[in-house]
This record gives structure tokens, sequence and C-alpha cells, in this order.
């Protein structure tokens, strides 16, 4: 939650002092988004993360005994959890095989071809790369895609020319 349109260096900072105030989801469910705000108040929308971070908790407790769900639908009904952090959840914490598009698998899946340009939301991208990544594969293609991203086909000066992709890229074919 806290990731959302933040980076990951600064949620790494800030969760640390969070999760020593709150260890437990029974915790935070009790605090107040005012007593939640100081520890998260460097990341951006920090009023509505505490805010979400508070609602979530307690709707993990009333709702869920204490126990963050293992579904979508779920999940993505908490405050604050969208599709995305749905789907990490899923794949980092619970082991399953998802595809989480954020900023940097939705830039290189277009870049390199793997999507079409009509392809324009984050869903969509999802729908269409969880049909060419086996199954089994789709966390760690996350992954892949996620990495190439953040340090080769970086968003403003990508870095084409040691790109292990470069031969068969539609950005270098096509120009984009």
């Amino acid at each position: 939650m806290l990731s959302a349109q933040c980076t990951d260096k600064r949620v790494n900072m800030v969760t640390p002092a969070l999760f020593k105030a709150f260890p437990t989801v029974r915790d935070m469910a009790i605090a107040t988004p005012e007593q939640i705000f100081p520890y998260v108040k460097s990341v951006s929308y920090p009023n509505a993360k505490a805010s979400h971070l508070a609602e979530m908790a307690r709707m993990v407790v009333e709702k869920f005994g204490g126990e963050i769900p293992k579904d979508m639908d779920s999940m993505t009904s908490l405050p604050g959890v969208g599709r995305k952090t749905a789907n990490v959840m899923l794949a980092v914490a619970f082991g399953d095989q998802a595809m989480p598009v954020d900023t940097h698998v939705f830039r290189v899946s277009h870049r390199i071809g793997l999507v079409p340009k009509r392809c324009t939301t984050p869903l969509s991208v999802e729908l269409e790369l969880v049909k060419y990544f086996p199954q089994d594969k789709l966390s760690l293609a996350h992954h892949w895609l996620l990495l190439h991203g953040r340090y080769t086909c970086t968003a403003r000066s990508p870095k084409c020319q040691s790109c292990c992709l470069s031969d068969i890229c539609s950005y270098l074919k096509v120009g984009i």
C-alpha cells in the first residue's frame, strides 16, 4: 500500500519504524490515522495512506479474523488495496503466481513489444501478459520485467546499447 506512486527506497526507509510501532494487524487496527501518520508522512499521499492503513487493518481484523486474505476479490475489498497491490501480495507474500503491473512492467511490456498499443490500462497489460507467460513463471516474469525496467529499459534514458533484448525490441525497430 505504501509503495503506490512512491519509491521502494522511501518505503524501505519508513517501514521499520512503522512495523515497530504496529507489529501486528491487530495493533494497527486499534490505531487512528493520526497515530499512523507520523510514520508514513514522508511517503506520497501520507494522509490517504494513513487512513487506508487504519481502515484496512480494522477490516482485516473484523472481517477476516486478523488474517490477510489470500484471494484477489477479498484483498481488493480492503481500503487502499488495488489490483497491483493484491497481485504483489499474491506473488511475494503468498508465493502464488501473479502478474502485478506497475509502471516498469507497463512501460517495458509496451516498449519491447510484448503487448499491443491497444493495451492502455494496467489490467489490459496484465491480461495480455498472462496469455504468453507460462502460469508457473508469472511471478518470475513480473520480476524480470520490473528489474529490466528499473535498471536497463528506464523511462528517460533506456540503455539500449547494453540491452540483451535489443535484437528483438520493438522500441529499436520502430524508434518509438
